[in-house]
C-alpha cells in the first residue's frame, strides 16, 4: 500500500509556551532533498532529545487529532497537523500497522523506522494541557521517527511505500514495552531484539536490564526530577 504524506519543516525559533523549539512548522511543497540528518529547512534546538541519524523525520498519524479534539474540544484550533511538530502525517498509517525496522521507498529516499516518539514535557506547553505529555504517553497515541538510509528527493505528492518488514514488533508494541508495561525482562530482550531499533532505545532497554528497574519518566514528562 501506498500513503501520500502531507510534509513539514520548521526553524528554530523562541517560543513563549516551549522556550527554544522548532515544533511550530509549515507545510513544505514542491521537492526537498532528505539527508541522513533530516529534510532541508528543518531544524531541531534540543539535539541532545530530538533529531539526529536515528530520529531524522517525526511522523504522526492525521486520524489521532480526532481523538484529541473529542478529549479536549476547548482546543479545536490547535489539534491539526502539524500541531506536534512532525514532519510527515497520513491518514491509513498508525502504530498498530507500523512496526520498528519497517523501510520505506519516498521518492528515491529510503527511510526506516527506529523508535516511538517519547512524548515530552514542551507539548504541555505548546497545548496549554499541563499533563498533555503523560497522557499521550498512557494513550500510546505517541507517532514515531525515522532514519534516512539512502538520501533523495521527496515531496507531499510521492507516497509512501513499504518496502520490507524487519521485525515483528509494531510501533504499538514497542509503546507497550517501553512506556505501560511493569520491569520485564524477556520484554526488554524482544525489543532488543528488533532490526532496525534507535540506538538509544537500544540502550535505555540494555540500561534497565543492567539495573533491574525501570527508569523515571517524570523529567521527560513534566520537566522536573521526581
Amino acid at each position: 500500500m501506498q500513503f501520500l504524506p502531507q510534509v513539514f519543516i520548521g526553524k528554530i525559533q523562541s517560543t513563549q509556551s516551549c522556550g527554544q523549539s522548532a515544533i511550530y512548522k509549515r507545510e513544505a511543497d514542491g521537492l526537498l532533498s532528505l539527508g541522513q540528518m533530516g529534510l532541508e529547512g528543518d531544524e531541531q534546538a534540543e539535539k541532545r532529545f530530538h533529531g539526529g541519524p536515528d530520529r531524522a523525520l517525526c511522523h504522526y498519524p492525521r486520524e489521532h487529532y480526532a481523538l484529541w479534539l473529542n478529549a479536549y474540544p476547548e482546543q479545536e484550533e490547535l489539534f491539526i497537523p502539524p500541531a506536534f511538530g512532525e514532519n510527515i502525517s497520513t491518514e491509513g498509517m498508525t502504530e498498530e500497522s507500523v512496526f520498528i525496522g519497517d523501510i520505506f521507498a519516498w521518492g528515491d529516499a529510503r527511510i526506516q523506522v527506529t523508535q516511538p516518539r517519547s512524548p515530552c514535557y514542551k507539548l504541555n506547553g505548546l497545548t496549554g494541557i499541563e499533563n498533555f505529555a503523560q497522557v499521550m504517553q498512557e494513550t500510546g497515541r505517541c507517532g514515531w521517527l525515522y532514519r534516512v538510509i539512502k538520501a533523495g528527493s521527496v515531496s507531499a505528492s510521492t507516497p509512501l511505500k513499504l518496502l520490507s518488514r524487519n521485525s515483528d514488533i509494531s510501533v504499538q508494541e514497542a509503546i507497550m514495552i517501553a512506556f505501560h508495561a511493569p520491569y520485564d525482562e524477556e520484554l526488554y530482550r524482544r525489543l532488543l531484539s528488533a532490526a532496525g531499533l534507535s540506538a538509544s532505545w537500544s540502550l535505555t532497554m540494555q540500561n534497565r536490564l543492567d539495573n533491574r528497574c525501570i527508569e523515571e519518566f517524570s523529567h521527560r514528562l513534566f520537566g522536573k526530577r521526581g
